[in-house]
C-alpha cells in the first residue's frame, strides 16, 4: 500500500515492509463488506452534522458521494488496489479522490473498530434474512413432498433397524421440523444482534457521534450498545451466528445422509431427478447423489468456522484485538456455503420421485408390525409386558416357520399363544397401524395433515419476518 492510503501511518518515520504489508492486508473476501460500511457511513456523517463538524452542504455532498460510490461498486465500475490494507482504507480512498481533502473529515469520531464491528453486524443481520429465506425453501419443499405423501407408508427406524410403520409424510416433516426451530433461532438471534455497535470509536466512545442512538436507528437497527467497550471487544453475536448456520448445516446433514440412503439400490426409497445428480467418469450406470454428499462434507467445515472462532476469542483482554478480524472469515465461508447448498438441495428434493409400491412393501418387512401384536394383547387387559413376550413368541414362530404375519391361520396363532384369537389380525394391516397412531404428534395420516397445515403458517411468519427488515440488503453474488 502507499503511505496516502494509510488512516494511521502519522506517528511512523518510515514505511512499513513488504512483509507487513502483505499479511496486514485484509483477505480480499472481507471487501464484501463494503455496502455495509458505506450504509454506516451515511449514518456517521450525520452524526459529524449533528456535531456540527460538517455543514449542510457538505452533508448533501456526502451522503450522495456514498451513494454514488456504493452504486459503482454494485456494478463493478470501482474495485479495491493492492494499496488499499482493508475495506476502511478503500473506501475512504475513494471518497477523497470524489470530494477532495474535506472528505476525510468522515474519519473524525470514529475508528476502524467501531466500524468493523458494525460491518459484521449489519452483513450478518441482511444474510439472517437471505438465509431464512433459503431454508424456508428447502423446509416447503419438504413440506411439498410430504403433502403427497401422507398414506404413503415407509419402514421407520431405531438404530437403522426397521421399527414400526409411519407415512413418509411424517419421515419427511421431522427433517422440516428442525429447520422450523433453526429459522426461529435466526429469529431470537436477531433480536439481540439488533444493536448498533456505531458510535464505539475505538473504544471509549466518540466526542463527536454524541447521538448513536439516533445513528442505531438510521441504519436499522432498534437499539445502539450500552456499553462501548463491549460494543468493540465482543463477538458474541458472531459467534451465536456461527452456531445457529452449523446447527442448520447439521439438520441438512442429517437429511443429506437419508437421502443417500434413500436413493440407493439397497433402499430404492426415491428416483433422483437427473438434473439434480450426477454420474461416474468410469460407470455409466451410475446416479450419483453429490448434492447430498456435497452439502453432508460443508456442514464440517462450517462446524470448523464455528469453532475457530471460538479459539480465537477465548482470552482475548478488552477491548479490540486484531484476532478479531478471523469474524469475518469464518462468517463470510458460513453464509457463503448455505448461499449455495440450500438452493440445490431444495431443488433435488422437489423433484425426487417416491416409489411407493417399494415402500409400502418394505413397510410391513421385518415384522414392523410386532408392537401392533402387543398393543392389541394389552387392550384385552393383559399386562404389556406379558403382552411384549407373546409378541416376541410369534415373531420367532414365524421366523422358524418362513411365515409372515398375512400367512398366520387361527390354529397356528393359538398354538403361539390361546390368547391370541383370530381378532387381532384386526390390527395386522398397514392401514390399522398407521391410523391407530392418532395422537397429537402421531403419524397417523390425519394427523400429519393437521401438522402440515401447522407448519407452512409457521413457515408463513418466518417469511413475513424475512420481508420486514428496515436494514441495507444486498443481493447475494450473481443474482440481481
Amino acid at each position: 500500500m502507499t503511505e496516502q492510503t494509510k488512516l494511521w501511518g502519522g506517528r511512523f518515520a518510515g514505511t512499513s515492509s513488504p512483509e507487513l504489508s502483505r499479511f496486514s492486508r485484509s483477505d480480499p473476501r472481507y471487501f464484501a463488506m463494503a455496502p455495509y460500511d458505506l450504509h454506516g457511513s451515511r449514518a456517521h456523517v450525520k452524526e459529524l452534522h449533528r456535531a456540527g463538524l460538517i455543514n449542510d452542504d457538505e452533508l448533501q455532498d456526502f451522503l450522495s458521494t456514498l451513494s454514488a460510490i456504493a452504486g459503482d461498486i454494485a456494478c463493478g465500475a470501482v474495485q479495491p488496489q493492492e494499496a488499499d490494507e482493508d475495506v476502511h482504507t478503500f473506501l475512504e480512498r475513494v471518497l477523497i479522490e470524489r470530494m477532495g481533502p474535506h472528505g476525510g473529515k468522515i474519519r473524525a469520531g470514529r475508528s476502524r473498530n467501531d466500524q468493523a464491528a458494525n460491518d459484521l453486524r449489519l452483513y450478518m443481520r441482511d444474510k439472517a434474512r437471505t438465509v431464512a429465506s433459503l431454508v424456508a425453501e428447502l423446509a416447503e419443499a419438504l413440506a411439498d413432498q410430504a403433502s403427497q405423501h401422507l398414506n404413503t407408508p415407509v419402514p421407520g427406524f431405531t438404530h437403522l433397524q426397521s421399527a414400526q410403520p409411519v407415512v413418509f409424510g411424517h419421515q419427511l416433516l421431522a427433517h422440516a421440523q428442525p429447520l422450523l426451530r433453526d429459522l426461529h433461532r435466526l429469529q431470537d438471534w436477531d433480536r439481540r444482534a439488533a444493536v448498533s455497535p456505531l458510535g464505539a470509536a475505538a473504544l471509549a466512545g466518540s466526542t463527536f457521534a454524541l447521538r448513536p442512538e439516533l445513528a442505531a436507528v438510521e441504519q436499522g437497527y432498534e437499539a445502539s450498545a450500552e456499553n462501548s467497550i463491549d460494543a468493540v471487544g465482543s463477538r458474541d453475536a458472531a459467534i451465536e451466528f456461527l452456531f445457529v448456520c452449523s446447527l442448520t448445516l447439521i439438520d441438512i446433514s442429517r437429511l443429506c445422509e437419508e437421502i443417500i440412503s434413500w436413493a440407493s439400490q439397497q433402499f430404492r426409497w426415491i428416483r433422483m431427478d437427473d438434473a439434480y445428480c450426477t454420474g461416474s467418469s468410469i460407470m455409466p450406470q451410475k446416479k450419483n447423489p453429490d448434492i447430498a454428499e456435497l452439502t453432508r462434507g460443508k456442514s464440517g467445515r462450517v462446524l470448523g468456522d464455528l469453532m475457530g472462532l471460538m479459539a480465537a476469542v477465548k482470552s482475548l483482554p478488552l477491548a479490540y484485538n486484531r484476532d478479531l478480524a478471523e469474524d469475518k472469515n469464518a462468517v463470510i465461508d458460513a453464509v457463503e456455503t448455505l448461499e449455495v447448498a440450500l438452493p440445490a438441495l431444495s431443488g433435488l428434493v422437489r423433484t425426487f420421485a417416491v416409489n411407493v409400491e417399494e415402500t409400502t412393501r418394505q413397510a410391513t418387512a421385518g415384522f414392523t408390525l410386532a408392537t401392533e401384536v402387543a398393543d392389541w394383547l394389552a387392550r384385552q387387559g393383559i399386562p404389556f409386558s406379558e403382552a411384549h413376550d407373546v409378541s416376541g413368541a410369534l415373531v420367532r414362530f414365524c421366523e422358524a416357520n418362513s411365515l409372515d404375519y398375512g400367512d398366520l391361520s387361527d390354529e397356528q396363532l393359538a398354538a403361539v399363544d390361546a390368547r391370541l384369537t383370530p381378532e387381532v389380525k384386526s390390527v395386522l394391516t398397514i392401514e390399522a397401524a398407521l391410523s391407530a397412531h392418532s395422537g397429537f404428534g402421531g403419524t397417523a395420516p390425519d394427523r400429519v395433515a393437521e401438522q402440515l397445515v401447522r407448519f407452512r403458517a409457521n413457515l408463513d411468519q418466518v417469511k413475513t419476518w424475512t420481508a420486514d427488515y428496515k436494514g441495507l440488503r444486498v443481493a447475494p453474488t450473481g443474482t440481481k
